[in-house]
């Protein structure tokens, strides 16, 4: 034998045996297929979102019907019912056929319901629609250094920018502090940045009572 065969190693000896796992009769473990669209695994401390909305939240509830309300009442192919009518400083609506009851309280949805309902003693399955034309049940007020302070009604989903909109400010005013002002609560709000679509989040809708307070 030549001596570089004779040192030469074996390939058996060389590598060491593997036994495969289906030789054995036990299933070869399967690799999981990475999804690229499953989210990164967590690295221990949660990521915070700091971008603001980008429009205000929606309200918590339907616009509720109050005292001196002027509604526009609808009955499908029955004029003589339809028309504008005011529910009372002591939050009754009186209507054709139906007579008085009480409608302070109600959403528009739940004041429809009620009328359908009184209305289908008398009319087979009438149709009612109820619009609010005029809302006088519900202010806010606007002072500091605006141009036309004082209450204003309380239009169903209003915004800071809405009501500020109607009253325009004075020459020394900050409409970059303006405060509202909800009970307890003060909310914030910069009229430079919301106008220009920044920090929409503090564009909130207004509730009945708020007060808005522009700095000079």
């Amino acid at each position: 034998m030549h001596p570089a065969e004779a040192a030469k190693p074996s390939a058996d000896s060389a590598t060491p045996a593997v036994t495969s796992p289906e030789k054995n009769g036990a299933p070869a473990p399967s690799e999981p297929i990475p999804n690229p669209n499953a989210p990164a695994a967590s690295t221990g401390s949660p990521r915070v979102t700091t971008t603001p909305s980008t429009s205000p939240p929606e309200p918590r509830t339907p616009y509720v019907v109050g005292t001196l309300d002027v509604l526009e009442v609808r009955i499908w192919n029955d004029p003589k019912l339809s028309g504008i009518y005011t529910i009372r400083p002591d939050g009754i609506l009186s209507l054709p056929l139906v007579g008085e009851f009480r409608a302070d309280g109600y959403t528009v949805p739940q004041l429809t319901k009620v009328i359908k309902d009184k209305l289908g003693t008398l009319i087979n399955d009438p149709e009612v629609n109820i619009q609010v034309v005029k809302i006088n049940s519900k202010r806010i007020f606007v002072f500091g250094g605006v141009l036309r302070p004082g209450e204003m009604p309380l239009y169903q989903n209003m915004t800071v920018l809405d009501a500020l909109s109607n009253v325009g400010f004075k020459d020394f005013a900050n409409p970059k502090k303006i405060r509202i002002m909800r009970g307890t609560q003060t909310f914030l709000f910069n009229y430079k940045d919301v106008s220009r679509g920044k920090h929409m989040e503090q564009n909130i809708y207004l509730q009945n009572g708020d007060r808005i307070f522009v700095p000079e």
